[in-house]
């Protein structure tokens, strides 16, 4: 019974320990730190299979596309993990960014959302995804590849892209840490993003 108990009590350290550790390699030590290291986001991702993804990212009819494919005039890309405890936390004000986006009709269909989740399966993008209630598009990078692509950068990290009429996105936006004040963060984007907000 001891020795039961201690094995127990082993495994659970050891399965611990890999969690942090995990957590560790992309999550960032202190909130709102900025990261200069950022690559290239010209890289593809697969369709949602979700018809309702497909459509709000406005890219029914292929199997892959790129960030500049995505229709709309500014793409905010979200870098977290599932084992990140602050995208955890920051998961629902991501939410509520999302939501205040929808609501708004100078801005649904100008400004998208979307979550890249570094070393994570698509099992674990999945959980992560109904835990937190999580409605706009999150994909899965389980081998470290996109992350690798775009510079390493700790999570969260947000990206803000501008949509160009060639299919190319212009990075203008790029940032790691806590949201804090959503419609702060939102009218950040904005400014920077040149869009303007008329009907």
């Amino acid at each position: 019974m001891y020795y039961q108990h201690n094995t127990s009590r082993m495994l659970n350290l050891i399965i611990m320990a890999i969690l942090v550790m995990a957590a560790g390699s992309v999550c960032i030590i202190r909130p709102g730190i900025c990261s200069e290291r950022t690559g290239s986001l010209d890289f593809d991702l697969p369709v949602p299979e979700e018809t309702l993804q497909q459509a709000y990212l406005g890219i029914q009819g292929q199997d892959r596309f790129t960030l500049g494919q995505i229709s709309g005039q500014v793409v905010i890309v979200e870098i977290f993990s599932m084992y990140c405890p602050i995208c955890q936390r920051e998961a629902a004000d991501v939410n509520a960014l999302f939501e205040r986006i929808l609501q708004d009709p100078r801005l649904r269909e100008r400004v998208k959302l979307l979550g890249i989740g570094a070393g994570n399966s698509a099992f674990e993008v999945t959980f992560f995804k109904k835990k937190y209630d999580i409605e706009f598009p999150l994909f899965p990078d389980e081998d470290f590849r996109l992350h690798k692509h775009i510079g390493e950068v700790n999570t969260p990290h947000f990206f803000g892209l501008r949509l160009l009429e060639n299919e190319k996105a212009d990075l203008f936006f790029s940032r790691s840490g806590e949201i804090e004040d959503v419609e702060k963060f939102l009218q950040t984007l904005l400014k920077e993003s040149g869009i303007t907000l008329e009907p």
